[in-house]
Order: C-alpha cells, then structure tokens, then sequence
C-alpha cells in the first residue's frame, strides 16, 4: 500500500476537534433519511482535506456524512450545499455519482452544515501507476475515467438545473484571481517566490477562447470509486470545489498526473509507462479530444502551469489551517511541506509556455 492509501484509505476514531453530537445526528436521520434505521455507529475517514468525511454504519445499510470543519472559515470555501447540489443533478442523468439522501444547513444539529449521500462499495486507487493489475487492466482504467470526465464535461447544464451553479465565461481570470485573493490573504501561511512570480505572468497569458460546462475542479482517480472487479467508474466522489467553467482547465488539472510526482499526488512523473501499459499523456489528451470533439488543445503548457499554480494554492490553504490547527486530514503537514515543490513545478511549466 502506498503512503497516500496509508494515510487516506479507511476510517479510524473521530477525532477530538472533529466531534459533535451524534445522538443529534441520529435524530436527524431518522426524521429526513427515508428508510434510516438506527443504532447508528460513527467513524471517521482518515482522507478529506478540507471538509471533514464520516462513515455512518447502521445494521441496513452505511452512509457517507460530510460537513463544514470547526472554527473560522474563509468565505466561499466548503460550500457542502454545492456538492450536494451538483452530485444530485448528475446522478438524475445516469452519471457516476453518490445519490443523496439529504443535506442540512442548520448549524444547531452538529454545529456545521452537512449532508448524507450513499456509501458506495468498490475500489480507490491511490497510486496512479494502479498497481497489481495487468497491462490490459490498465489501459482499460485509464479510459474509462477519460471517458468519464468526458461525459461530465458534455453535460448540458441547463438541462440538469445546473445553469445557474456558476458564472459563465472568463473562468481562467476569475479562478487566477480567487487563488491569488486566497493565497495573499493567508498571512498565516506565508509568501513563496515561485508563486508571487505566478501571480504576475499568468493573467497575461490566457488561451484565446471561452467555454463552459461542468467541472469537478478535483479530478483525479483517487477521488473515484472504480467498480469492485470491473474497470469502471462507479462514483466520483469530492466536489467541493465543482462549479461551471472552462473544461480545459479541468481536463489539464486531470491530465497534470503525467507530471506530478508520485509522492505529491498520485503522480505519473517518472513511470515507465510502456511497461505499464498506460497511455502516453499525448494519447491521453487524444483520446479525451476525440470524446468531447475536439482536434487537439492548443497552448497545453499554460494549462498544466495553471493547474500547478492552483493546487499549489490549495496547499498552501491546507499549510494555513494546519498552522490554525483546523485541518482535516491527518497528513496536512505533508501537503503543507510539499507547496514549494509544486510552487516550483509550476513556474518551470510557465517557463517552457515562454514565461
């Protein structure tokens, strides 16, 4: 098992600054979860950056709680009514989402806003290598979250109710200016010089060109469930960050696997792909083009140095509230200690876009 599944993977006590009220809780299920049975049992999954994820363990059936993490909060950030939403839109269509059974935006109940949705069974990959699987397995994995990403991304917004779920048009300036507004304003955070330098050379460098569809915002094949023994994408799981933008922006976040490092997150750089039988990253980007219509995408490298740039910045959200002591996730110190190199594999994307 990999350190990020080490870390990740299952459910552990809740922890002390993660606790509230679960006989609360249990009332609450049991007047808006149809069928809800109790006793109700909670556990705490190890994963979850930002907002905190509880198994909820019943005698007929388990469900997956997430909700707000304690204490002071940057506006805008763990909107779970969103994530709510959007799973709830998609999964009407036959896209691979948890149905939801019910979300609660009053703090009185255990002391934040969450929600219920399904816990469901099958696989999470934590190492983007998918280890212990045949070359055929593999290949077979890859496409089928290509595949998946592009169904979401040609989704008709309007016709999911979802048309109002985020601005349409200039995503790139918009998402550059939210991370900076973010980044700068986490004093307790501190300044990186790779990422002051970002700040300065990508408003001036966005690709010509606008679209909008859905994204997810967080699209990697640790945030999906794959099908307990098919290659198939059963759920996607973590759409804090889902609104409507520029598909481009998501597809390269995805896309980004090829050069992250493994031990940052879930990265392919340095993998002998041949021999696993992945796809090249060009063949990758082919196959999503060929899906969603597209004859290639111009300007690659700015994208990739965006999203860089981007999960740099969330990083560096997490090193702010590790440093508040409201982090989520057990392993916040790793992410925080890793923001320099990403920080850094950023501006050398922008150098080889001619920054």
């Amino acid at each position: 098992m990999s350190l990020a599944a080490e870390d990740n993977s299952g459910t552990t006590a809740v922890r002390e600054s993660h606790r509230f009220d679960e006989a609360r809780l249990a009332d609450w299920m049991a007047a808006k979860v149809e069928g809800y049975q109790g006793p109700l049992t909670v556990q705490q999954f190890k994963g979850g950056q930002s907002n905190p994820t509880y198994k909820l363990i019943t005698p007929g059936q388990n469900y997956v709680l997430r909700k707000k993490p304690p204490g002071q909060l940057l506006k805008g950030a763990h909107a779970v009514d969103r994530e709510a939403r959007v799973m709830a839109a998609l999964g009407q269509t036959g896209f691979p989402a948890p149905r939801i059974f019910g979300l609660c935006t009053d703090d009185a109940v255990i002391g934040t806003w969450f929600y219920v949705m399904d816990c469901v069974d099958g696989r999470i990959i934590w190492d983007n290598t998918f280890p212990d699987m045949t070359r055929e397995a593999r290949a077979a994995h890859f496409d089928a979250m290509n595949a998946t990403i592009a169904a979401l991304h040609t989704t008709d917004v309007n016709a999911v109710g979802l048309g109002d779920f985020g601005r349409h048009g200039s995503y790139f300036e918009r998402q550059i200016g939210l991370w900076t507004r973010q980044y700068l304003a986490d004093e307790d955070a501190g300044r990186d010089p790779n990422m002051d330098r970002l700040i300065a050379w990508l408003p001036d460098h966005i690709p010509p060109g606008d679209e909008t569809s859905i994204v997810h915002g967080d699209y990697r094949c640790d945030n999906m469930i794959f099908h307990p023994t098919e290659p198939r994408v059963v759920a996607v799981l973590d759409w804090e960050l889902s609104t409507l933008g520029h598909p481009l922006a998501d597809f390269t976040y995805h896309s980004m696997m090829y050069q992250m490092p493994p031990d940052i997150v879930a990265g392919l750089a340095g993998a002998d792909l041949a021999a696993l039988g992945i796809p090249t990253e060009e063949e990758y980007v082919a196959a999503y083009c060929a899906r969603t219509g597209r004859k290639s995408i111009p300007q690659y490298d700015f994208y990739i140095a965006f999203n860089f740039f981007r999960i740099a910045a969330i990083f560096h959200g997490i090193k702010g509230r590790m440093l508040r002591g409201t982090a989520a996730s057990e392993n916040a110190a790793t992410r925080a200690a890793n923001l320099p190199r990403l920080a850094e594999i950023a501006w050398r994307q922008a150098q080889k876009a001619g920054a």
